[in-house]
């Protein structure tokens, strides 16, 4: 379903972001007979890079991407995992287009809509899960809810514990 976006469609190449964004890319690319280009994080990748650092919640980190790897493509979609405050994506779109070229759009699996990402991205968004809603609870804090708490099965950690509730707060996107 990822591959068959008009996004995906219209670009010359996926871009896959490190780590989990491989995975996906991999997948995309292969489905959508693209090939794939990838955005790593610092001292991974031979030959002449382009480099950008941007901020994260809890730091900052920097991305590059081989100058070599991009020469032959114009339009790139752009592939990750989660899609949180958008500043890893958005790393990636600046790092493209300060070499000349364009981003068709991003595809990520899951959404964190709470805190409002796609507004950092121009270009179009596709998120395969939309998480509406996010609420914290603390290692020492009980769930609100007991059954709540059996039904945890997600966690992703922004200073705090976050959890997210998967069977209440997901929805496909249609």
């Amino acid at each position: 379903r990822m591959a068959s976006s008009q996004e995906i469609q219209d670009s010359d190449a996926i871009l896959a972001i490190e780590s989990r964004g491989f995975i996906f890319g991999s997948a995309i690319a292969f489905h959508s007979c693209k090939p794939m280009v990838v955005a790593r994080k610092p001292n991974k990748l031979p030959g002449k890079l382009i480099m950008r650092k941007y901020d994260l919640e809890y730091g900052s980190n920097t991305l590059t991407i081989q100058k070599k790897s991009i020469e032959k493509y114009n339009k790139f979609n752009i592939v990750d995992d989660v899609l949180a405050t958008g500043g890893t994506a958005k790393c990636v779109s600046d790092l493209i287009i300060s070499a000349g070229k364009k981003v068709t759009g991003y595809s990520m699996v899951v959404e964190l809509k709470e805190l409002n990402g796609r507004k950092n991205l121009k270009e179009p968004v596709n998120s395969q899960l939309l998480i509406w809603d996010m609420y914290y609870i603390s290692p020492k804090e009980p769930a609100v809810n007991p059954t709540a708490q059996k039904k945890l099965n997600s966690r992703r950690s922004l200073g705090r514990e976050l959890t997210i509730n998967l069977n209440w707060v997901i929805w496909p996107c249609a």
